[in-house]
């Protein structure tokens, strides 16, 4: 599908396929809107909510990889500046080496007996280090030099821990960003056989039964003119009366328009042609924003359905809700209290 686009980097390969496909397994529930259907329509409704299901899982997958793979940049990032900073440590380093050096060597080879010597055969480098930049033995040109080369090599230790720790960080995200591109890329052809299925179960319908899963586009008694009147410009109403245009368009899997919409999709178009950028799954739709009581709904304001959140439509008013519901049926404006309720947010 056309709107199934492809990620060009490796670790996520499986970029447009389902997360979980448990997250698409729950009972299906035949839509409401459908009155007395026959046994085909059972048929269609139930395995097109299945595939709604997967739909909204994968998207919301979507967003949790992406969200792994930004972490994943971060750390590299990370661990690229820690490198740079071990770079300059040990630069730093290398410049007074030769000063601590030949002082080594000259006290070794007899050219002091005294204190100097006697923290020469100190028990380990680094007390040998501490020590030295204390003795009134030393010169102060020689002084300076020795504290300069502990401090970078204090540095050198330091950046060096941190090398460590944001290489760790770095192989972790990459490996959690890798195992959720492979469950995308398993679970792909899981998708594209319930949407073979689906577009097999419509095939097989009636003339008559197509145009009872149609439907009509507006309830009795729904004028969106009407509705529309009065509501105040540049507020959230806005996107509804963009969502309203779209009304007749097709049901698309994965699709955020202009030609076809699933659901959440149909949200995020709209929301755009205002200014507003929804995130894509309707899970993650029902998680942002702010949350609104049923009784309190405004024109425009998202409200989500089904007890795994995987459907989402726009509240039109006088009860009703516009929304890109399944295969074989256009966007349309539809009673909110056909389908169960789960929440409702306001972005």
């Amino acid at each position: 599908m056309a709107s199934l686009r492809k990620r060009s980097t490796a670790v996520a390969a499986g970029v447009l396929t389902l997360a979980l496909v448990g997250a698409g397994t729950g009972p299906a529930v035949a839509d409401p809107a459908i009155d007395n259907p026959t046994a085909a329509l059972e048929r269609l409704t139930d395995l097109s909510r299945r595939s709604e299901q997967t739909t909204e899982a994968m998207h919301n997958a979507q967003i949790d990889l992406d969200s792994k793979l930004g972490v994943q940049r971060d750390a590299e990032q990370r661990h690229d500046a820690d490198l740079r900073l071990l770079d300059d440590a040990r630069a730093a380093m290398a410049q007074f080496q030769p000063a601590v050096d030949r002082l080594t060597a000259a006290n070794y080879q007899g050219g002091r007996v005294n204190r100097l010597f006697a923290v020469m055969v100190s028990d380990s480098p680094q007390q040998l280090l501490d020590q030295m930049s204390t003795l009134s033995v030393l010169s102060a040109d020689t002084a300076a030099q020795v504290a300069k080369y502990k401090a970078a090599s204090d540095d050198a230790a330091a950046a060096e821990e941190a090398s460590r720790t944001s290489a760790d960080e770095a192989r972790t995200a990459t490996e959690h960003a890798r195992s959720i591109s492979d469950d995308l890329q398993r679970t792909q052809s899981d998708l594209q056989s319930q949407i073979a299925d689906v577009t097999q179960a419509f095939a097989a319908l009636t003339s008559a039964e197509k145009a009872t899963l149609a439907g009509s586009v507006f309830p009795a008694g729904y004028d969106p003119a009407i509705v529309l009147q009065g509501l105040v410009p540049g507020s959230n109403a806005s996107a509804l009366q963009a969502a309203l245009t779209q009304v007749g368009k097709p049901y698309v899997w994965g699709a955020t328009g202009p030609d076809g919409y699933d659901c959440s999709g149909l949200m995020v178009w709209a929301y755009r042609q205002i200014g507003k950028e929804l995130p894509r799954s309707s899970q993650a739709q029902a998680a942002g924003g702010t949350p609104v009581r049923k009784e309190d709904l405004q024109p425009g304001d998202l409200v989500i359905f089904y007890s795994d959140a995987s459907h989402v439509g726009m509240y039109a008013g006088n009860g009703n809700i516009v929304h890109a519901s399944t295969f074989g049926v256009p966007v349309k404006v539809a009673p909110l209290d056909a389908y169960p309720f789960y929440g409702a947010r306001r972005y």
